[in-house]
């Protein structure tokens, strides 16, 4: 009976903390679209200095967190699925792209195609991220917690540019929160599901690579290229994205990295061992 209690009290903590992760990482981000409906003026500082931050952050988690335990509970096959995760989040994103562009008119984008594309990628995304958080905090609690707060970080700029075509495309502001509020919903959804995965190392560590290839995606392509892109000068930028790089390594360095979940490989003596054992027992036994 201690041991059930011992049990439930375990998969709730655990359930809970990744649920409260996958809502930091996903509600939490709306934070920047509300910014761009209330406040212009902060919007503008958002618009220059988050995008190369968050690239910094989501590269240095990619390869200086995510990969080392992802190779640690699965092995030198992760990389490969790394590589297959990255070029997929290209492939997707080509995808959505070409129908966006070719849905274009005389005059520029007709945003009666750009909102449902925004709201399915974004919906996509989310559950993306809610994978994230999950694996990496099945693999180590110090992991997942880094992986919500840099999907936090990753979401303000993202959802700046989401809640603007949106309101561009003539959607109330009570319309656009409530849609975007629902896409984060996929976040939670995402971890749900990851939690309830068989945990074993091997699966753990390729969810992990899938992760990792996409923050490496998204900062390498997604950010990266736009950083010359925002109104600020390139030293301001280069030392935004410098600072998120310092910021996570200086954070991975000081979370542990504990396996709460990792298998033990028991070894399993030689059969003339066991039997010789169970020789000894049977001497031992009463007549």
């Amino acid at each position: 009976m201690q041991l059930g209690c011992i049990k439930i009290v375990r998969y709730m903590s655990e359930l809970g903390a990744i649920m409260v992760l996958a809502i930091i990482g996903s509600f939490f981000g709306l934070i920047g679209g509300i910014i761009i409906i209330y406040n212009k003026k902060l919007r503008g500082v958002l618009s220059k200095y988050s995008i190369p931050f968050a690239a910094g952050i989501l590269v240095t988690v990619a390869l200086m967190g995510i990969l080392p335990e992802a190779v640690d509970m699965a092995g030198e096959s992760v990389f490969s699925t790394m590589l297959y995760s990255f070029m997929g989040a290209y492939l997707f994103e080509h995808l959505l792209f070409s129908i966006h562009h070719h849905e274009r008119g005389e005059k520029g984008v007709h945003f009666d195609t750009a909102v449902p594309l925004v709201i399915v990628g974004d919906t996509i995304h989310n559950f993306i991220d809610g994978v994230a958080i999950a694996a990496t905090y099945i693999a180590s609690p110090g992991l997942g917690v880094i992986t919500a707060i840099s999907t936090f970080l990753h979401e303000v700029p993202h959802e700046v540019g989401d809640f603007g075509i949106l309101l561009k495309a003539g959607l109330s502001n009570s319309k656009v929160i409530l849609i975007n509020l629902f896409s984060a919903c996929a976040t939670i959804f995402g971890a749900l599901i990851i939690y309830y995965v068989p945990q074993n190392n091997m699966v753990i560590g390729h969810l992990l690579a899938i992760a990792g290839g996409l923050f490496l995606y998204l900062g390498a392509t997604d950010f990266l290229p736009h950083i010359h892109d925002v109104n600020i000068s390139k030293n301001k930028a280069m030392a935004s994205l410098v600072i998120g790089v310092i910021l996570m390594v200086s954070i991975l360095s000081i979370i542990p990295h504990a396996h709460p979940n990792q298998l033990i490989d028991v070894p399993v003596p030689p059969s003339d061992v066991i039997s010789e054992m169970s020789e000894d027992v049977d001497v031992f036994s009463p007549r």
